[in-house]
């Protein structure tokens, strides 16, 4: 077992890591208080390679592992998490997804910009009714020989109005349930596309997320992702990897989390001394690095198993569910090692605290991961 990282990891980690520092932290309280999207931020991240990590250079990506990804995501999630989960759709869900399942006029069409960071994407799965049951989908794609007539709504969408490039599930027979199901990729503008009021979130409120309503939107059948009803199977199989991103975010927040802790308790004295020195403060730095370092390694596993072509279905759940409990955790108590400042903004940690609920809820409840991660050990 080799747990070392490459040269080339090592590079593109402090790559990620004084990006975060230099460009993402100066704002990320302003960003968050007046719920700003980092368009400026995400312009220079295209231009780092950090929207399209994994994508194939001839399609304008990085070429890179899916554990240099993770490394990226750690680091970009330890200031701005906001930022980071524009960096996870943009690469998990809608250019793996494209670049995985697409035809070549997809990926030459869609990819290329997607990847160099011209343009982001979203991935529209839930609606008010289909959240974690995807099957229950209530968008229809009515086929109308040469394209689709799209109505519905999708909920909680991520870059929702700041995409130019939409990949949406919708159910077209509703005969043949979860069978019935297809992906459509549909561009902003459409006629009949409209963009609804953005979210006013707990966390991660940089992030743009809106609901998306579609009125008989005519979709081309050429923007049809895979065969007829291969929808359901694209959105399952494309949040796998979308899992491990998320999972890497909660690395994220939670070592961010740690390491402002872990600096205030070296400074900030009591009773005559570093607060460090109490047995109590000393005790919840030492669960919090053990907590961080399982779930590093369940998230690097992750990584591993999907750069080693083995199924990381598991893998990715148990990344994601632990990952996302040791944020929340972490983020809680670094609350409380800072006392009254942790209340305050300035501190950074009553934010990462915020932030990381949301990892818990999002591409999977952590509900669901015990589904997923039951399923494949009972099977």
């Amino acid at each position: 077992m080799d747990f070392s990282l490459t040269e080339e990891q090592k590079l593109i980690q402090r790559a990620a890591r004084d990006f975060a520092q230099n460009e993402l932290l100066p704002g990320v309280i302003e960003r968050d208080e007046k719920q700003l999207f980092p368009k400026e931020e995400v312009r220079k991240m295209g231009e780092l390679g950090f929207l399209g990590m994994m994508v194939n250079p001839k399609y304008g990506g990085s070429g890179l592992d899916t554990l240099s990804y993770v490394l990226v995501m750690e680091e970009l999630s330890k200031v701005d998490a906001s930022s980071s989960v524009i960096v996870s759709v943009n690469n998990s869900l809608v250019c793996w997804g494209l670049e995985t399942f697409g035809t070549e006029s997809q990926k030459e069409k869609y990819l290329k910009k997607l990847a160099t960071g011209e343009i982001i994407g979203t991935f529209c799965l839930s609606e008010p009714e289909a959240g974690s049951d995807a099957t229950s989908q209530k968008t229809t794609a009515t086929d109308k020989g040469d394209h689709y007539l799209l109505n519905g709504t999708k909920n909680w969408i991520t870059n929702g109005s700041s995409a130019d490039v939409h990949l949406v599930i919708a159910q077209t027979d509703k005969d043949k349930k979860y069978r019935g199901i297809n992906a459509l990729i549909v561009e902003k503008g459409s006629e009949g596309f409209e963009i609804g009021p953005k979210e006013n979130k707990l966390g991660i409120r940089g992030s743009d997320t809106h609901s998306l309503i579609f009125n008989d939107v005519k979709v081309p059948k050429e923007n049809r992702i895979g065969k007829d009803g291969f929808g359901f199977k694209f959105a399952m199989k494309t949040l796998a990897g979308g899992r491990i991103g998320i999972a890497s975010q909660a690395l994220g927040i939670a070592t961010g989390a740690y390491e402002l802790a872990l600096k205030y308790a070296q400074e900030r004295k009591a009773f005559g001394t570093e607060i460090s020195n109490h047995q109590a403060i000393a005790f919840k730095l030492a669960d919090m690095h053990t907590q961080i370092q399982a779930a590093r390694h369940l998230v690097y596993k992750s990584a591993w198993d999907k750069d080693m072509g083995n199924n990381y279905d598991l893998s990715g759940a148990m990344a994601k569910l632990y990952a996302s409990q040791v944020a929340m955790e972490t983020t809680i108590e670094a609350v409380q090692i800072h006392g009254g400042n942790g209340f305050v903004k300035d501190y950074h940690v009553e934010r990462l605290m915020r932030d990381a609920k949301i990892t818990q809820i999002y591409e999977g409840t952590s509900e669901i991961q015990k589904i997923v991660i039951s399923r494949s050990i009972l099977n």
